[in-house]
């Protein structure tokens, strides 16, 4: 007999990880239950491996920031999208499961419009997904398993990685916006906001768009 775990017995600190092995696929969905969705922790799941991390509140104001600039990035630029922000994305076929930091369907924005309830053997992964301070090789690897396109990891550097024959390999640029510099430009405009604040940086960074976008 499968011995359910309660996760609310477990205390996981803001800025650490709690790892949990020999996990089979009932338990994950019966602590991802446990957990509910009113929560700030975040899991990732891979053949029996079940990692649930707190992030910091620093983590969850960048993680929103570079959200915001992307979103104002594809608005400007008249790109369709949908944001599916930390939906829980998990396949029982490939036994894995994560909720990201962000994340966009930007070239299936069409196919999931109107979604409510995902089904990943039906439904494609996102387009882009993002990151703050990974260090984790579990979700790494879920993200490929999953099959998600491209992924921006940010710890103090912006690193794009785009998944190719199954493999992620790091890019100078994002597929998704050509030929701008994001991994200097993210980076230059948090750095700004950590200074001035948010506005500021918003602010800063439409002033940017404005300047070198408009005949791009």
């Amino acid at each position: 007999m499968t011995t359910l775990l309660r996760i609310s017995q477990i205390e996981t600190l803001a800025g650490q990880s709690t790892v949990l092995h020999d996990i089979d696929w009932k338990q994950f969905e019966s602590i991802l239950q446990d957990l509910g969705d009113k929560r700030r922790s975040r899991i990732a799941y891979l053949n029996g491996v079940l990692e649930i991390v707190m992030p910091l509140p620093e983590h969850e104001k960048i993680k929103v920031l570079i959200g915001d600039f992307v979103k104002a990035l594809l608005e400007t630029r008249e790109i369709d999208f949908e944001g599916f922000g930390s939906t829980t994305f998990k396949r029982i076929d490939k036994l894995a499961g994560l909720e990201p930091d962000d994340c966009f369907y930007i070239q299936n924005n069409v196919t999931m419009r109107g979604i409510r309830k995902l089904d990943m053997t039906i439904d494609p992964p996102p387009d882009l997904a993002i990151e703050v301070d990974v260090t984790s090789k579990t979700k790494f690897d879920v993200y490929r398993t999953l099959g998600v396109p491209e992924l921006w990891l940010y710890d103090q550097t912006l690193k794009i990685y785009i998944l190719h024959d199954g493999e992620y390999v790091e890019s100078e640029l994002s597929p998704i916006f050509g030929t701008i510099p994001i991994r200097d430009v993210i980076p230059q405009f948090l750095e700004i906001s950590f200074q001035q604040g948010r506005s500021a940086a918003m602010k800063a960074f439409r002033v940017w768009m404005q300047e070198n976008l408009s005949n791009s």
